[in-house]
């Protein structure tokens, strides 16, 4: 094959061929499924593993006691990552309230005096779960209510565009729009 782009020197290939070249190399490794496949499986299992930010030195000595403070931990919710646990979370406050837990529990305080003495503090919003009550009534059924909120808004959108379809054409209309359909004989401007 004289004159092929494998021939011509690195300088001169065109862009074009790189793609290829790299799309060529990305096919063979696709193709060796066996390897592809577990590197891809290894990848995802690492990244969806949960980070557990507990260091080492808030760890309880009695395994039982920081199975406990874990347990616990998984309710609470850190105030600054939000949408994470205190055990998860890096956060400052959440090594707070991680050593706060371990205290309260090595002091011989039950798992549910625990959340009680944080709840007082922080108030629900500090619950992955919060209660079902009057107050938290809007955060259980919001997700809801905007559900059925777009539906109603869906229904009428729809519902409004066939009430304003256009009404037929009259006799003169129908004259006219055969006119300039027709070539435009007869129309008048």
């Amino acid at each position: 094959m004289k004159g092929g782009h494998c021939e011509a020197p690195a300088g001169q290939r065109s862009n074009l061929d790189r793609l290829s070249t790299i799309g060529a190399r990305l096919l063979r490794f696709a193709r060796n499924d066996g390897i592809g496949f577990a590197t891809g499986l290894a990848l995802l299992l690492l990244t969806l593993a949960p980070a557990h930010a507990v260091r080492p030195d808030e760890m309880l000595a009695d395994p039982g006691l920081e199975a406990r403070a874990r347990e616990v931990g998984r309710e609470l919710r850190c105030l600054v990552c939000r949408n994470q646990s205190i055990d998860d979370s890096d956060a400052d406050l959440a090594h707070d309230l991680r050593v706060l837990v371990r205290e309260r529990i090595k002091g011989g305080d039950s798992d549910e005096q625990v959340v009680a003495y944080v709840r007082s503090r922080y108030g629900d919003f500090v619950l992955l779960r919060p209660p079902f009550e009057i107050g938290t009534l809007l955060l259980w059924g919001g997700p809801m209510l905007i559900l059925l909120l777009g539906g109603v808004a869906l229904v009428r959108f729809y519902r409004r565009r066939e009430d304003t379809a256009a009404p037929p054409l009259s006799a003169e209309e129908r004259r006219r729009l055969a006119a300039v359909l027709g070539g435009g004989e007869g129309t008048e401007r």
